[in-house]
């Protein structure tokens, strides 16, 4: 009989997600690890992917979302009501090795501080290539998916412990992730997951990238990689992730080196994406006010100080450049108070 908790709750949020949906969801069916079920949160999908989908037993179900909410609400509806101790949050352009949650669950067992847990991401067109290994952020304000790129043979071969998961296919303790109230529905897309990861971290919360967690990431298959959507929502939600999290006086070194840095981005869009990337900085601006709103809350809950998080972002500015991993030594139950 079907356990009444599973372990594991796996939310797939899918928009238009075409046949990736099916083979997601038949990996998902073939894991070696049964204890979960999984919700797939359809935002209003027009592409027939919904009603085509075949769901393998009852540890699926969909829920309608009745509009696109974007990938950050959706993720929340889909974690609503959960009873099990952890969420996974799947991308519906991913697809996990058989072992995928079984090395989670693993990992779990063997890092029993963390609350958050990344998977290796392998470029589903070229699986020699790394798409992510672990959120990265610089002092310059950027964030990017740590190695992408590079040979998965580069890779390390143990755990290691990172910033934050990619969302694509990533794991949090159930009672964290509510606690911190979820993905920010505001952000819509993009920048969520390093948001949410940030809020975890300033409570002194541990992040650990599972090496063998593997999933085959189709990155851009739905919302597009370097498409005039994700540019613009990029770079507005990069604004608004320092003004909520970044404490002082890191914040003025971080808005002063954004001088620099937004012409940059903007230039290396090129022709087809400047325009975007210059609407999504307009953006940013204008929510500030409610992201300055929203930074007290923030700052009132954090323990982290500001040199443990100086020590957790990327300094050298050709390191950003090359999204190069950043792999991080801390012991979060020696994280000294906030103000260092």
């Amino acid at each position: 009989m079907r356990p009444a908790r599973p372990w594991v709750r796996v939310i797939i949020v899918a928009y238009n997600a075409g046949p990736w949906l099916q083979r997601c969801v038949a990996a998902l069916a073939a894991q070696t690890f049964r204890d979960f079920e999984v919700v797939i949160v359809d935002n209003a999908s027009e592409d027939g992917s919904i009603e085509a989908l075949r769901l393998p037993d009852d540890r699926f179900r969909i829920e309608g979302a009745g509009a696109n909410l974007g990938f950050a609400a959706a993720n929340n509806l889909g974690a609503s009501g959960c009873e099990a101790d952890w969420i996974a949050t799947l991308n519906p352009d991913a697809e996990p090795n058989d072992a995928w949650l079984d090395e989670l669950r693993r990992a779990n067992m063997r890092h029993r501080d963390a609350i958050m847990f990344g998977s290796t991401q392998i470029d589903a067109q070229r699986p020699d290539r790394v798409d992510g290994f672990g959120d990265v952020v610089s002092i310059y304000g950027t964030a990017w998916r740590g190695a992408s790129g590079s040979l998965v043979s580069a890779l390390p071969a143990d755990d290691r412990e990172v910033f934050a998961p990619c969302a694509a296919a990533a794991l949090y303790a159930r009672d964290a992730f509510l606690g911190a109230g979820g993905f920010e529905d505001s952000f819509f897309c993009y920048v969520e997951d390093v948001d949410l990861g940030f809020r975890l971290r300033l409570g002194g919360a541990q992040c650990i990238q599972v090496r063998r967690a593997e999933v085959r990431h189709m990155a851009g298959a739905i919302s597009g990689g370097d498409s005039a959507f994700s540019v613009f929502h990029q770079q507005r939600n990069r604004i608004w992730l320092i003004a909520r999290h970044v404490p002082s006086p890191l914040v003025f070194l971080m808005l002063a080196l954004q001088i620099a840095v937004i012409p940059l981005t903007v230039w290396r869009r090129g022709r087809g994406g400047w325009r975007a990337a210059l609407r999504g900085v307009a953006a940013g601006v204008s929510g500030l006010p409610r992201a300055l709103a929203q930074r007290s809350a923030i700052q009132r809950t954090r323990i982290l100080s500001n040199r443990e998080l100086a020590r957790m972002l990327v300094w050298d500015p050709r390191r950003a450049l090359r999204h190069a991993p950043l792999f991080i030594n801390t012991n979060p139950g020696a994280l000294t108070r906030k103000g260092g």
